[in-house]
């Protein structure tokens, strides 16, 4: 059974089938929407799938984040197929229809944002979930201005690649939406000479409040927007001193903290989602965004705030036409049920706990092994030329992509300068898949080195 399969390539790569249709890839869309690896997807079961030539794949990228509960699950089928008998779509402008309702409880229920009453609102993706959270924070606080990161990624919207530090995602976009102001993200492997973690936190807090000296003055911020584990940026982890020393930043001058957890969450951390570390700790945020794993394929976001925040937003401002779909609704609820059933977080951290002593062992053999982070099974490892100067190694991230893939593992790089190789494997995979997966990544890294 392929759920069960390890990797296995059966031709050169690309097999003669996938060179066709990859042929005709080439003629039918746009090159700017680009593909590196040399296969072509005809099923997938859990972690793995089978490429039109017969090749099986082990996929450590899961749709980068959108398979956290693995391709083709059952019971998801059965939950898609049942709403499709009943009907595809219900615009909740016109008709209501209860997958919304009761899909919108559930979030309530799970999503740690301040306030006793919440409420949530959906969309297609999540570009247009952090631009929908960030008009509802502007019309709550009737202020004009945000304030995002170095390193971060939220979207391809024009809103949203404003918001994006990495611009190589906007290039010939611009001009860009006013108002967005940029701080320096806390990478404690990159941060100034000599100083210690506190000193380092405290470093990248006064770059922040330096936005409000030189850029706009606090008052005039409707929100700080944050990644809990910056995904494109390099698998980099806000570190709680930082979230909570942002939070009383954010409470000091009336400001919304805004979690955009379109790739942290959905048990991927190790927890439901990222901003429950922080309820616990003291600082949950006021809006969180959720996307990607939501639904195990099919389009659809969230943002959840306090009634009293999104009660405040002005009518027609938000909302559309393919908001909320009941087939992708019906598909979210029983995500939900099946990752608090199985318990979906654990996976997440016992994945994480023999990856992460593994890439551990790898950061004291080999030079070119930087740095290893990350929170629960959401995990980078930064690839440099020397320890001693950190300079980033893409090219050597290529190398192992290519060499990796070859063997039946489907690596992605990521990081501003693209030196990171991330860990989105979808969380039911096997424990005899996530040891092949780790054999055929040092085996590449060896080969690589060389």
């Amino acid at each position: 059974m392929l759920r069960e399969a390890l990797p296995k390539i059966n031709t050169p790569l690309p097999g003669p089938k996938a060179q066709a249709v990859i042929a005709r890839r080439a003629e039918a869309m746009p090159g700017a929407i680009k593909c590196a690896y040399p296969c072509v997807i005809a099923r997938g079961e859990g972690a793995m799938f089978e490429d039109v030539d017969g090749n099986i794949f082990l996929d450590w990228i899961g749709g980068v984040g959108v398979l956290n509960i693995g391709y083709s699950n059952p019971e998801l089928i059965e939950a898609v197929n049942e709403q499709s008998q009943k009907y595809f779509h219900a615009m909740m402008n016109i008709t209501t229809h209860e997958r919304y309702i009761e899909l919108a409880e559930k979030m309530n229920e799970i999503v740690p944002v301040r306030g006793d009453k919440k409420k949530t609102m959906f969309v297609n993706s999540g570009a247009e979930a952090d631009e929908n959270a960030v008009k509802i924070a502007k019309s709550c606080t009737g202020r004009p201005n945000i304030i995002v990161f170095t390193g971060a990624f939220h979207g391809r919207t024009m809103m949203t690649m404003a918001m994006t530090g990495k611009k190589a995602y906007a290039i010939g976009m611009g001009p860009f939406p006013d108002g967005i102001y940029r701080a320096e993200f806390p990478n404690l492997y990159r941060k100034p000479e000599g100083l210690g973690e506190s000193e380092a936190i405290a470093y990248y807090i006064n770059k922040l409040e330096e936005v409000f000296v030189e850029a706009s003055p606090a008052e005039y911020v409707a929100a700080i927007v944050f990644e809990p584990v910056q995904g494109e940026g390099g698998f980099i982890p806000a570190p709680i001193e930082w979230v909570k020393a942002v939070r009383a930043i954010c409470d000091k001058y009336g400001i919304m903290m805004i979690c955009d957890e379109v790739q942290t969450g959905w048990a991927r951390s190790g927890r439901m989602f990222a901003s429950e570390y922080y309820a616990e700790a003291g600082c949950a945020p006021d809006i969180m965004t959720t996307a990607k794993s939501m639904a195990g394929g099919l389009p659809i976001s969230a943002v959840t705030a306090s009634a009293e925040i999104i009660d405040k937003v002005t009518p027609g401002t938000i909302g559309g036409t393919y908001c909320g779909n009941p087939i992708a609704c019906a598909s979210a609820l029983k995500v939900i049920e099946i990752m608090q059933r199985d318990d979906y977080p654990a996976k997440a951290r016992a994945i994480a706990e023999k990856c992460m002593s593994k890439f551990n062992e790898w950061k004291e053999k080999y030079e070119v092994v930087g740095d290893c982070r990350g929170v629960g099974a959401m995990m980078g490892v930064e690839f440099v030329k020397t320890k001693a100067g950190k300079e980033a190694n893409a090219e050597i991230v290529m190398a192992i992509v290519n060499e990796a893939t070859q063997q039946g593992l489907l690596l992605e790089a990521a990081g501003t300068y693209n030196n990171v190789i991330r860990f989105l494997c979808p969380l039911c995979v096997t424990d005899a898949q996530l040891d092949i997966g780790l054999k055929i990544f040092e085996d590449a890294l060896i080969k690589c080195i060389k």
